[in-house]
C-alpha cells in the first residue's frame, strides 16, 4: 500500500484512535464478566495500535500473524519495546484464538485480568513512540 505521507498520518491517527477506543470499551465488558468478549477487545486494542506503529514506520503487515511477526522483528528484538510486552501480546492473541474459535475452551478472568494493565501500558509507550517520531 503506497500511502503519502499525509494519508499515512491519518491511518496512524485511526488506528491509534481505536485502539483507545476499543480499550474503553473493557470494563463494560468486565463489570458485566463477559471475559471471553474482553479478550477479544483487548487483543483488538494492542493490535490496532501494534498496526498504527508498523505504518507510522513504513511496515505492512496483512494479517494478524503478520503484524505479530513485523513487531516481534522490528521493535522486540531490537529493543525498542520491551520483551514482556511481546510476551503479553502472544498470549492475548491467544486468548483471543482460544476465546473466538475453541468449542470448548472459554477464557476466564484469572486468565485476562493480569493483562489489562499491561496491554494499557503497551498501548501507550507505542503512542508514546508515534508522537514522538511524529
Amino acid at each position: 500500500m503506497s500511502l503519502t505521507e499525509t494519508e499515512r498520518k491519518e491511518v496512524v491517527k485511526f488506528n491509534m484512535d481505536k485502539a483507545n477506543d476499543t480499550l474503553a470499551e473493557i470494563p463494560v465488558l468486565i463489570q458485566h464478566k463477559f471475559y471471553r468478549t474482553t479478550a477479544n477487545r483487548l487483543y483488538y486494542a494492542c493490535f490496532y495500535a501494534a498496526t498504527a506503529l508498523l505504518i507510522n514506520d513504513g511496515y505492512e503487515a496483512h494479517t494478524h500473524s503478520g503484524v505479530k511477526i513485523l513487531l516481534g522483528l522490528h521493535y522486540i528484538k531490537e529493543n525498542k519495546i520491551e520483551k514482556t510486552f511481546g510476551k503479553m501480546y502472544e498470549k492475548l492473541f491467544d486468548l483471543r484464538q482460544q476465546g473466538d474459535y475453541s468449542n470448548w475452551i472459554d477464557v476466564k478472568k484469572d486468565a485476562i485480568i493480569p493483562l489489562l494493565k499491561p496491554a494499557e501500558k503497551f498501548i501507550a509507550e507505542i503512542e508514546k513512540m508515534i508522537n514522538t517520531n511524529a
